[in-house]
């Protein structure tokens, strides 16, 4: 990954992006996990469609922010599920994403706008 200049070139990400490289920042999960995890991690405001899921995959996937990997599923007679992992570069950019919103919040505070 580049400097934290490249890296901030890359924001303010969307939300949809956001909460799915938040969803993969603590295990690699496949598509319909990835999609009730972002229903709750955003408190049921984001319902992602396959085809919006499956799309911004795709633009992570090509832009190295998330990598493809192999799921076994049980029974093992079943087929193989593709599964998806955040990359460093991904990491880093959720990262720098994170502090972007947390200035935002501190300069509303000190502005008077309290969290709760």
């Amino acid at each position: 990954m580049g400097s934290q200049a490249e890296t901030e070139g890359y924001l303010p990400l969307s939300e949809s992006t956001f909460f799915i490289l938040l969803s993969l920042a603590t295990s690699p999960k496949h598509g319909y996990a990835i999609m009730k995890d972002v229903q709750q991690l955003s408190r049921g405001r984001l319902h992602l469609s396959t085809g919006t899921l499956y799309g911004a995959l795709k633009r992570l996937l090509e832009g190295g922010w998330i990598t493809q990997i192999e799921e076994k599923s049980l029974p093992p007679t079943k087929r193989m599920r593709r599964a998806y992992a955040l990359t460093a570069q991904g990491e880093s950019i959720l990262l720098a994403e994170i502090a972007r919103l947390w200035e935002l919040l501190q300069a509303a505070e000190e502005r008077g706008f309290a969290k709760d």
